[in-house]
C-alpha cells in the first residue's frame, strides 16, 4: 500500500509542479498548456467578436465566465487531482502482467515523424469520437453528458463545459488507443493536442466556418451546432454529429445531419431546465440518475 500511496503523491506532485513551471515559462513553450489555452482562447474570442455568426449575440454570452471557468477545471484542476490515481491504476495493472505492449497492433516507434502524428491524431479522434457517441446512447451517461448540452447560447469556452466524470469516461479508452499503437506517443504529439484543441474551440464559437469541400473530413461549428440542437431529426434521437476534430466518422456511419446554416437552431435538450446553474451543482448532477420504469 505505501509504494501505490508514494506513488500517488509524486505523481499528483510532479504534475502539480509541471502546470506550476507552465506558469512561470520554465517549460518548453510548444508544451506550455497553460499560456496555449489561453492565447487559443483569446485568438478564436477575437474572431467571434470581428465575424459574429449570430450577431444578436453578446460579446459576453450566457454563461460566459462559468465556462472560461470549466478551461481551468478540466484542462488543470482535475488533471491535477485525478493524476496520482492514475499512476496508481497504471501499476496495478503491472501487477496482473498488462503492459502497455500487451494490446499493441502498431509499433510507430520507426515510422516517420509526420506519418506517426498522422496515425496517432486519426486513431484518438476516432476512440473520443466512439466514447462520444456512448455519452448520448446510455442513460446514465447521458446524465453526465447534459452539463455540455445545457449550453443556451454557443461560444468557444462551451468547448470545456463537460463533467469531471467524462475525463473519467474518456481517459481509459484514450489510453487504450495508445496501448494499440504499442504504447506510443510520438514525441510530438503536442501538435496534435493543440490541433484538437483549437477545432475544439472553432467548433462551438460564434463564427460561421464550414471548410468548403474539407467539411467531409473536418468538424466546423455548423455541423456541430447541430449536434447540440434542442430538436433532433426523426429517428435520430441519441444525437448527431459527434465528430471531435474530424467529421468523417459521422458520415461513414451515418449520424451527419446538417438541415441548415442560419445559426439559429434553440440549443438544449427536453427539460434542460432542471440543470443546475452553478457549477458546484452542475458538478454533482448525475449521480443522482435512476432508471426509469417501462
Amino acid at each position: 500500500m505505501e509504494k501505490y500511496l508514494d506513488a500517488f503523491l509524486n505523481s499528483f506532485m510532479g504534475t502539480l509542479s509541471w502546470t506550476y513551471k507552465s506558469m512561470l515559462f520554465e517549460v518548453p513553450w510548444y508544451t506550455n498548456y497553460f499560456y496555449g489555452i489561453i492565447l487559443l482562447s483569446l485568438v478564436v474570442w477575437i474572431l467571434e467578436i470581428v465575424f459574429p455568426w449570430r450577431k444578436n449575440q453578446a460579446v459576453f454570452r450566457k454563461d460566459f465566465w462559468l465556462d472560461a471557468f470549466y478551461i481551468f477545471f478540466n484542462f488543470f484542476l482535475f488533471t491535477i487531482a485525478i493524476s496520482g490515481f492514475y499512476k496508481c491504476l497504471e501499476m496495478l495493472f503491472l501487477e496482473f502482467d498488462i503492459s502497455i505492449h500487451s494490446l499493441a497492433l502498431i509499433n510507430l516507434s520507426e515510422w516517420p515523424s509526420i506519418l506517426q502524428l498522422f496515425v496517432f491524431f486519426v486513431l484518438l479522434d476516432f476512440v473520443q469520437w466512439f466514447t462520444h457517441m456512448l455519452l448520448h446512447r446510455y442513460a446514465f451517461l447521458w446524465e453526465f453528458h447534459k452539463v455540455h448540452h445545457s449550453v443556451k447560447e454557443m461560444g468557444f469556452a462551451a468547448h470545456m463545459r463537460y463533467h469531471w466524470m467524462e475525463n473519467i469516461f474518456y481517459k481509459p479508452l484514450k489510453t487504450f488507443g495508445v496501448m494499440v499503437l504499442g504504447g506510443f506517443e510520438p514525441e510530438q504529439a503536442y501538435i496534435v493536442h493543440f490541433f484538437a484543441i483549437a477545432i475544439g474551440h472553432l467548433n462551438h464559437a460564434n463564427i460561421k466556418i464550414t471548410w468548403g469541400p474539407l467539411k467531409y473530413i473536418f468538424n466546423n461549428p455548423v455541423m456541430h451546432l447541430y449536434h447540440h440542437a434542442y430538436e433532433l431529426p426523426e429517428g435520430k434521437k441519441n444525437g448527431v454529429n459527434y465528430g471531435i476534430s474530424l467529421s468523417i466518422w459521422d458520415y461513414l456511419f451515418k449520424t451527419d445531419y446538417i438541415p441548415e446554416d442560419s445559426g439559429l437552431v434553440p440549443l438544449g435538450y427536453e427539460g434542460d431546465t432542471k440543470m443546475p446553474k452553478n457549477f458546484l451543482g452542475q458538478m454533482v448532477h448525475g449521480f443522482r440518475y435512476k432508471k426509469k420504469s417501462p
